[in-house]
């Protein structure tokens, strides 16, 4: 019996003797406990939670290296390899994890409208719901801080820049003809549905080094990536027609969209300022095709569209007016990948190609233009931890442009041929949860130009508050002239900005608010010889005109932007704000002057409210600017008079028949303000010796629309309410 219980008291001896204990205290960056922490060795249930102190303690039978595990919520996971005689007495200190939602942003002059972004400023489906776009993205984002208003023209003009320094990618490739073409007077649209888009980012300025030959701004449509049903869409309009359907299969999908636009019918109810000899008149198509492979996602998009129209435009130098033609046809392919290569490492490459086809005709002068455009793309990142990543790529845009002119005998051709080669790369830092840094570098050289424009570029990001941050950016940016400038001469340089931007953001609950200072200066744009005339604002230039690059100026301003949708129930709304001041002696301008396409203020306030009993959403835009520029002959001062102040109100109603329906009817400027876009002036004297005027005003002073809606979803639960 003695002999038993030594054997037991051994036994007992020995498995005591093989219990580890293992202990510590785990702690946050600025030296403090944190309790509630988990803390265990990998594969096994031994483990413990910190307490108030954060300190923890359990024992464990495990024997040699294990992996202890210390985790908490919204910070970093730990991983301790050691021997677990040695795991006593630890001071473990936890990182903020930098991927959660609280995370200092990257964001001076971007503004989101995407569903999976940290920060959305818009919703995808603001582009068709604001009472003032009309379905065109193009026109939502024109009630945005940073845009100047130039109804007449439909592009987007971004602080002090021309709307050809707005470039647009799909999937990140190039468009190189983004919009329909147009005459006086007649708002260019986007050629593309926003219904196939998930995802919009605009930027205003200091845009990634991974874009280039943009100087003002970038605007990145995102093509939904999978669809969530099969459906229909369906839509009848006043001006025509749209019909749209998804397909899926297992790992496949495939979305068209077509539509066709008339606006005869509507002109022989509502007044027209012009007399059309052909109504204007598009159709156009778009595919989306998506395949999901092994380890990343193709797409494939492509879309062709046709314009034409032809009209009379009043003309203060012709009794009878000015005939103007046109016929445009356009196709835009786009193929994008983007997949993991396993090591943190992942690919996006794509390719575009667009052909492009315009003849005008002007009276007895015909103009025929061709571009051939492409872009191809490679783009490789690598992710070493949530903290750091770089990124580095290459890409090649190739034009061919060619334009014949033609009037009686006289015929003429002219053109060019360019490859621009870049590369560039980027990196991403962050330091803390509070402090972030984007840092990249682009080159770009172009064949005809044949130099090599290198543009650094960085953002900085410090969150002040839970709800706050701070921003700056700094960068260069370079962009050829464009194809009305090269088709004449190509002895010049790469366009030049250098961007400067301060920005402040606080979000909270709902409400979102954005402050930004920004400072642009201009270098190498372009100028040419000759008067300036008193048509078009002297913006013409023919095959004999002198070009060079000895242009400059600069913009600077403060945009203010507010959006809240949880303060007053079932409404949502935002306001916009934006002072500009800037100057340019470019083109033929005979001394530095704002350029007539800027305005100094700008005011947008859009609304949307709910009516539940009514089943209906109202909404409401009103925009104002201030007068714009215009020169006045009759006076020695260039540029110096100013339209009067541009106004419109800009009502929607729509109304849900039913979870699959929904009809809608939208007024444009119901007041019917008579806003004026600018003047054109005699080429003569009349006998006073004054030069008379036309104003250019648009061509209705309003526009209605109305439209039905109806989604035919393939488990018959679609629900257009959430679209509203």
């Amino acid at each position: 019996m003695k002999q038993l219980v030594v054997i037991f008291l051994l036994c007992l001896f020995q498995l005591g003797g093989s219990q580890v204990v293992i202990s510590g205290k785990v702690l946050d960056g600025k030296k403090q406990p944190i309790p509630g922490a988990n803390v265990y060795l990998e594969g096994t249930y031994d483990g413990a939670t910190t307490d108030e102190n954060g300190e923890f303690q359990f024992s464990t039978e495990e024997q040699g290296k294990k992996a202890l595990i210390v985790s908490f919520l919204s910070y970093e996971t730990k991983t301790i390899f050691e021997d677990v005689t040695k795991l006593s007495g630890l001071n473990i200190t936890l990182r903020e994890d930098v991927e959660s939602l609280d995370t200092v942003v990257l964001n001076a002059g971007t503004f989101e409208a995407n569903d999976n972004s940290k920060v959305s400023v818009l919703k995808p489906l603001d582009v068709v719901t604001t009472a003032s776009a009309l379905g065109d993205f193009v026109g939502a984002l024109q009630t945005l801080p940073g845009t100047s208003n130039n109804a007449e023209d439909g592009r987007l003009f971004v602080r002090g820049g021309a709307a050809n320094e707005t470039q647009i990618f799909i999937d990140g490739i190039r468009v190189f003809t983004p919009f329909t073409p147009t005459t006086n007077n007649f708002p260019a649209r986007g050629r593309y549905s926003p219904f196939l888009f998930d995802g919009i980012t605009f930027s205003t300025g200091g845009y990634s080094a991974e874009y280039g030959q943009a100087l003002s701004s970038v605007l990145l449509l995102n093509t939904i990536d999978e669809p969530d049903q099969e459906k229909t869409d369906i839509s009848i309009m006043t001006v025509g027609a749209t019909l749209g359907n998804t397909q899926k299969w297992e790992k496949s999908s495939l979305s068209f969209n077509a539509s066709y636009t008339n606006l005869a019918p509507y002109f022989e109810i509502f007044d027209n300022r012009n007399t059309f000899q052909k109504p204007f008149e598009a159709a156009q198509g778009e595919m989306v095709f998506r395949q999901k492979l092994n380890s990343g996602l193709f797409k494939f998009y492509s879309a062709f569209d046709t314009t034409t129209f032809q009209l009379t435009q009043e003309d203060i130098n012709f009794e009878d007016g000015i005939n103007f033609s046109l016929n445009n046809r356009n196709f835009y392919l786009n193929s994008s990948y983007k997949g993991t290569l396993g090591s943190g490492w992942s690919i996006h490459s794509g390719l575009s190609f667009t052909h492009d086809n315009t003849e005008n005709g002007i009276e007895d002068i015909t103009i025929n233009s061709f571009e051939n455009s492409a872009h191809l793309k490679l783009k490789l990142k690598k992710r070493f931890s949530s903290r750091f990543k770089i990124g580095f790529g290459a890409e090649q845009f190739i034009t061919g442009y060619n334009e014949t002119f033609t009037e009686n005998a006289f015929d003429v051709s002219y053109g060019f041929d360019n490859t621009i080669t870049a590369g560039f790369a980027e990196a991403d830092v962050i330091f803390s949860k509070k402090l972030a840094l984007k840092a990249g570098v682009r080159a770009d050289y172009s064949s005809i130009f044949k130099t090599i424009e290198v543009a650094p570029r960085m953002a900085l990001a410090y969150k002040t508050s839970k709800n706050g941050q701070f921003s700056l950016a700094y960068g260069n940016f370079f962009q050829n002239p464009g194809n009305d400038i090269l088709r004449f001469d190509q002895d010049l340089e790469a366009q030049k900005t250098t961007q400067y931007i301060l920005n402040y953001q606080y979000v909270n609950d709902g409400r979102i608010f954005r402050a930004e200072a920004y400072r642009k200066d201009y270098d190498n744009l372009v100028k040419f010889d000759g008067e300036f005339t008193n048509v078009n604002n002297g913006l013409n230039n023919t095959v004999n005109t002198s070009f060079n690059s000895s242009g400059d100026g600069y913009a600077q301003g403060v945009d203010l932007f507010w959006r809240d949708n949880t303060s007053i129930k079932n409404l949502d709304y935002w306001v916009s704000y934006s002072y500009l001041d800037t100057k340019r002696n470019h083109l033929n301008f005979p001394e530095a002057a704002q350029p007539n396409f800027a305005t100094n203020h700008n005011f947008s306030i859009v609304g949307k409210y709910w009516i539940d009993s009514w089943k209906s959403q109202l909404g409401i835009d009103y925009t104002f600017a201030s007068g714009r520029p215009f020169n006045n002959p009759n006076t020695d001062q260039f540029l110096a008079e100013r339209t009067k102040p541009f106004n419109s109100i800009s009502l929607n109603w729509a109304y849900l028949l039913d979870q699959q329906k929904i009809l809608y009817f939208s007024v444009n400027n119901v007041l019917g303000f008579r806003n004026i876009n600018g003047y054109q002036y005699s080429n003569t004297p009349n006998s006073n010796g004054q030069f008379d005027r036309l104003a250019f005003r648009p061509a209705t002073d309003q526009f209605f629309f109305i439209g039905f809606f109806w989604t035919i979803s393939e488990d018959g639960q679609d629900n257009q309410l959430d679209n509203l």
